[in-house]
């Protein structure tokens, strides 16, 4: 059987998330120390204990990050010998897919997204951004309003394809309030403002984007296992391909559905590891079964499918 590791991005952040891997694996604990050490964050503390930082991008995307690991940690040291035909990722979940097909070091990874998401808050410190769910309009409707908004002169940009009647849009927050009616009138069921202060996947970020290019530079492999691009939803595993997608990732739509549909033919299942969120989306776009990893129980049951 052939299947595919799949990853959630931000806004799957819990707290707790990861504790009964930590417990409960020894590598998942022995990894979770090591990152802490690697990069000067109390990793432990961030995961289990209360605290402010669990929401704030430049640690919440690391700690996703180490949450997806820890998962997959958990799940090759029962079943060393498991081995996916693609990774892939919603957003920031497409660093733990470069991450799990060796792109670059584990640590690296951390490191990365950690930078990542305080480039990004950077790039949105000084403008009121954010982001808005728009709930039963075609990809088309959402397309032209948003061309319409950006005719006159509106920063609001499709941001997630995240599965059929399920778009979400980034921009300036006072330009996505003025277009909410808009998108109702046209059909919506839902046009819903998020609860966010960075705008991902829009023109907006180009100056995180460019910032980011430069570090992935310093770490990424001459050639990795095949991860499918958000930007282009096809696979990519070479150094000159990912500086080019990921380039392109903070500034472009992320294509999750496509991506799903465009491998939905090649693999039997897909396995989200440390998250339920894409099984949720799986079910509206593909007919092929997910098994979400989020507890050492749901790797025991996920076995015995194998």
């Amino acid at each position: 059987m052939s299947f595919a590791f799949i990853f959630a991005g931000q806004g799957s952040q819990s707290l707790g998330m990861g504790k009964e891997f930590y417990e409960s694996s020894s590598k998942a604990r022995q990894f979770l120390e090591e990152a802490s050490e690697a990069c000067k964050l109390d990793f432990k503390r961030l995961l289990f204990t209360e605290n402010e930082d669990l929401n704030k991008s430049e640690f919440t995307q690391p700690a996703i990050v180490l949450n997806s690991f820890m998962a997959y940690f958990a799940l090759l040291e029962k079943k060393p010998d498991l081995k996916a035909k693609f990774a892939l990722g919603h957003s920031l979940g497409e660093f733990s897919a470069l991450g799990i097909n060796k792109a670059f070091d584990y640590t690296h990874a951390l490191k990365l997204v950690r930078q990542r998401g305080l480039f990004m808050q950077e790039d949105c410190a000084k403008i009121e951004a954010s982001m808005m769910v728009i709930l039963g309009l075609s990809d088309t409707q959402v397309e032209q309003i948003c061309q319409e908004a950006q005719n006159e002169g509106k920063k609001i940009f499709a941001a997630n394809y995240n599965c059929e009647g399920q778009i979400v849009v980034a921009g300036l927050k006072p330009d996505l309030a003025s277009f909410e009616s808009i998108f109702k009138e046209a059909g919506a069921k839902r046009a819903m403002l998020l609860n966010m202060s960075v705008a991902s996947h829009c023109p907006l970020l180009e100056n995180a984007s460019n910032k980011l290019c430069a570090e992935l530079e310093k770490v990424l492999k001459p050639s990795f296992e095949p991860v499918i691009s958000n930007v282009s939803a096809k696979a990519y595993s070479s150094k000159d391909e990912a500086l080019t997608l990921l380039k392109l990732q903070l500034t472009s739509p992320v294509l999750y559905k496509q991506s799903i549909l465009n491998v939905e033919n090649e693999v039997d299942f897909f396995v989200e590891c440390g998250a339920s969120v894409l099984k949720g989306l799986n079910k509206k776009i593909t007919t092929k079964p997910t098994y979400s990893l989020t507890n050492p129980s749901e790797i025991d049951e996920f076995l015995k499918v194998l």
